[in-house]
């Protein structure tokens, strides 16, 4: 998607250098604009989502930050029935 995005803010600049009227270039320069910033966010979100871990944690690594952390597991236990 954010390919397409890049693809067609291109388009969007080259056209709006290629119009003769004032309106359809003001036009094209304000779907470039606004592709412009759609771009930069589609490909800063995929960045983001590349170095980010999962959602939840497996059991190994929920026990070893359990393990890790004396006074979580302490609190756990007071709180367990």
């Amino acid at each position: 998607m954010r390919w397409l995005l890049l693809v067609s803010t291109v388009a969007a600049y080259g056209l709006s250098f290629t119009r003769h009227s004032a309106g359809a270039m003001g036009w094209w320069l304000l779907f470039a604009i606004i592709g412009s910033i759609a771009t930069a966010l589609a490909f800063a979100q995929a960045r983001i989502a590349n170095g980010s871990r999962g959602d939840s944690l497996s059991e190994y690594e929920l026990k070893r930050l359990r393990d890790a952390h004396p006074a979580a597991s302490q609190e756990q236990d007071r709180h367990a029935p």
